[in-house]
């Protein structure tokens, strides 16, 4: 031990050289072979340490554009998503999984399925959604929707090796929007409209109740 001690003192003196170095830590080596278990096992740790934080799946998803960037050591990739709608919100900030569930059924939304759900924070979750047409516009509730391909590729992926989940931008508002605001207006003028008699029979053309009604 006493040798240790002197190599330890002496070190800025003897590493002249990198020989030198090379030299001090080989005998401390020698002289202490729990220096070099302690050494091993050091290394292996940080090696898997660096591994493990490589290996999170980094999903990207930008309200702007309705898309999410998924990068993993299995590749990348870029799809079409669906985010909050008007009166709604997709939360922006960074996330961590919390759950995942093959399966899952919306008790807010009347059972509403939601395939392949990977929760990241309370209720918001990223799942499939079978209104595949809608992809691209933000139409939801607030959860992240992908088509159900998509969406079971990721699933599998965060299940093998975790994620990290961003989320950033605001939803534009598109023509769709527009359309959908409409629609309720235009259903109730139809309704407020005052109905017509057609010749001389008006209990005999005139568009009866149920009729009306059904348009709405």
């Amino acid at each position: 031990m006493s040798k240790i001690m002197e190599k330890s003192i002496n070190f800025s003196g003897t590493c002249s050289s990198a020989a030198g170095c090379l030299s001090v830590m080989g005998d401390a080596m020698r002289h202490a072979p729990f220096l070099k278990f302690a050494f091993m096992i050091s290394s292996i740790c940080g090696l898997f340490w660096l591994t493990s934080a490589e290996a999170v799946v980094r999903v990207h998803i930008d309200l702007s554009a309705q898309r999410m960037n998924v990068e993993s050591d299995s590749g990348s990739y870029s799809w079409p998503v669906s985010t909050a709608r008007p009166g709604y919100v997709t939360p922006n900030g960074s996330f961590a999984p919390q759950s995942l569930q093959r399966m899952h059924y919306s008790k807010k939304y009347h059972m509403s399925p939601m395939p392949y759900s990977i929760f990241f924070r309370g209720g918001f979750a990223i799942h499939g959604t079978y209104e595949t047409a809608y992809l691209g516009h933000p139409v939801s509730h607030g959860c992240v929707r992908l088509s159900p391909e998509h969406a079971a590729i990721l699933f599998q992926m965060v299940k093998a090796e975790g994620a990290r989940i961003t989320i950033t931008g605001s939803p534009p508002r598109t023509h769709y929007y527009a359309r959908t605001r409409q629609r309720p207006r235009v259903a109730r003028a139809n309704a407020e409209r005052p109905q017509q008699a057609f010749g001389f029979f008006p209990f005999l053309f005139s568009p009866s109740q149920s009729d009306a009604s059904d348009s709405q």
